[in-house]
């Protein structure tokens, strides 16, 4: 065994490449995204034909992940939290179809929103949808969770949920991997009307899910990363859930916790273990990262008169990510949260790059539009949504992704005309497409911008799906090509650019304006790509 510093995701990746992967699919998403490019990158997926790719949406790389576990490979789907509601009606039909290969659903979920719209725990979706949810408390167990999840979901014809949080994700550690398995033979389901979710045949399917419980409840039962530790001091007893752990460890001197403690790595909860954990201490504190699941069901199932605290009655803040300060003061120790960072290095409010395309957008739709009433101008999820800071206070809205032109949609049929939508060129291809055809079919009065850098800036420059066909794409859903314009985001153009806008948002209907300029830190990198193989060329030359 070779012992190698990954990042968590790194981790979760070489994992899945040991484990016998045939192919990853994904979309972009911060704290998810460093596994599908480890992947891409990796010589030994390379050399194994191992499939990586951005799909146009989570949605898309859920069902493709799905068809590759009907034919008998061992798969992964990887996606933010946010990403995952996206991806919900595949997710949640996946359980009732069950795997035939492997099929691991990873989610990286982002406590105290760091880059994401809201804190959802996806480990409710685990229990929602029924599956067995891992959740690893450090990059040694995110690996070897891969395997265990992998094998798991073949045994007993499942997908398998993995749920990890930002700090795992992009901290590091040492971690000790193992000889590679190899990829599994193409096999097709034995059940041929598995994946046919027809009501009668979904019916029984639903059936063999809910039989299947039983077992998922034993596996959590002898699993690995589920341990109750006994200690002496029984006036508390800490549940911890992945990470958390770790911050408990923290807060005592040479990790010597007094008090019991169930870990919990794995799920549905092992009822028994949970049990006799709570039956021999005489309060509970829960420690997990996210929402209170573990405290509600605690409550639910254990409430014989016993005080259990954690984030439901304040002892843990509601909101937030875990830290070992927070699980300090919930152990009734002192609190040893530093002071306040000087201004001198406090942290800086994140900006559009000097020079970028974005800017320049910006700047001639708010002249364009100045001319009205404020508060006309819906934007996305990418890094043009920093159009909302100074100095260009630009847009109004920041929702989920794709909604820019559903809300400019609306907005627009109330009465709050012009309306304006601004969206991304791979957030177009993400979930706007279906808005902009919504439009076209009610002959809305909306201007859309569809800022096109050429690829998906936000999470680090991957390709994007719309690349070379927005204005087709426009066309195909309709759009008038005489209201379809291309322009270059750049001063020299600022004018001509701003009178196209201005008379665009005044025209009666559908139109769209395309502002196309590569993002700069693409081109830097790619110009530096090019030097580099040239630089190569001539030297083998």
């Amino acid at each position: 065994m070779q012992k190698h510093l990954l990042l968590g995701d790194e981790a979760i990746a070489q994992g899945a490449i040991d484990a016998g992967l045939s192919g990853i699919y994904a979309y972009p998403g911060t704290p998810s995204t460093e596994i599908t490019e480890y992947v891409m990158q990796s010589k030994e997926a390379k050399s194994g034909k191992i499939k990586a790719v951005w799909g146009a949406n989570e949605k898309t790389a859920m069902e493709t992940a799905l068809g590759m576990s009907y034919a008998g490979k061992r798969t992964m789907v990887c996606m933010k939290h946010v990403g995952l509601n996206v991806a919900a009606d595949a997710f949640i039909n996946s359980s009732i179809t069950g795997a035939n290969g492997g099929m691991i659903v990873l989610v990286a979920d982002d406590p105290s929103m760091h880059s994401s719209q809201n804190e959802q725990d996806s480990r409710f979706y685990g229990k929602f949808a029924m599956i067995p949810v891992f959740e690893p408390g450090n990059q040694q167990e995110a690996y070897d969770m891969v395997h265990t999840a992998f094998e798991i979901s073949e045994n007993l014809g499942t997908p398998v949920l993995m749920r990890v949080t930002t700090r795992l994700a992009h901290s590091r550690s040492g971690v000790l991997v193992s000889a590679a398995r190899k990829q599994n033979e193409m096999k097709l389901p034995q059940n041929a009307r598995q994946y046919i979710l027809l009501p009668a045949i979904a019916r029984r399917q639903y059936k063999s899910l809910l039989q299947k419980q039983a077992q998922f409840i034993e596996l959590s039962e002898n699993s690995q990363f589920n341990k109750l530790i006994n200690h002496p001091d029984k006036s508390l007893g800490i549940v911890t859930c992945g990470l958390g752990y770790n911050y408990l460890l923290e807060n005592f001197e040479n990790h010597a916790v007094p008090h019991p403690i169930l870990k919990i790595g794995q799920y549905p909860l092992p009822e028994k273990m949970v049990r006799e954990f709570y039956d021999m201490c005489d309060s509970i504190l829960v420690l997990e990262d996210g929402y209170p699941i573990v405290e509600e069901m605690l409550r639910g199932f254990m409430n014989n008169g016993k005080t259990i605290k954690g984030r439901l009655d304040g002892t843990v803040p509601r909101d937030g990510e875990l830290n070992p300060n927070i699980v300090a003061v919930a152990l009734g120790q002192q609190d040893t949260r530093g002071k306040d960072i000087p201004a001198l290095v406090a942290a800086r409010p994140p900006s559009l790059c000097k020079g970028c395309p974005h800017i320049y957008s910006y700047n001639a739709l708010n002249e364009a539009i100045s001319e009205h009433t404020k508060g006309r101008v819906f934007a996305d999820i990418g890094c043009y949504t920093l159009g909302a800071m100074e100095p260009y206070n630009a847009i109004n809205s920041c929702v989920d992704m794709g909604a820019s032109i559903t809300m400019a949609k609306g907005a627009a049929d109330a009465g709050l005309v012009p309306s304006v939508a601004v969206i991304g060129d791979s957030t177009f291809t993400h979930s706007g497409m279906t808005g902009l055809l919504d439009a076209v079919n009610d002959k809305s009065n909306i201007t859309v911008m569809i800022l096109d850098n050429s690829t998906t800036g936000m999470t680090g420059g991957q390709d994007s799906a719309a690349f070379g066909k927005i204005e087709d794409i426009c066309r195909a859903l309709g759009v008038d090509e005489n209201h379809i314009h291309v322009l270059n985001p750049s001063p020299k153009y600022h004018e001509e650019n701003m009178k196209i806008i201005r008379q665009e948002i005044h025209h009666d209907g559908v139109s769209v304006i395309i502002p196309s300029r590569e993002c700069l830190q693409t081109a830097a990198r790619r110009i530096r790509e090019n030097k580099k193989k040239a630089l190569n060329e001539l030297k083998e030359a």
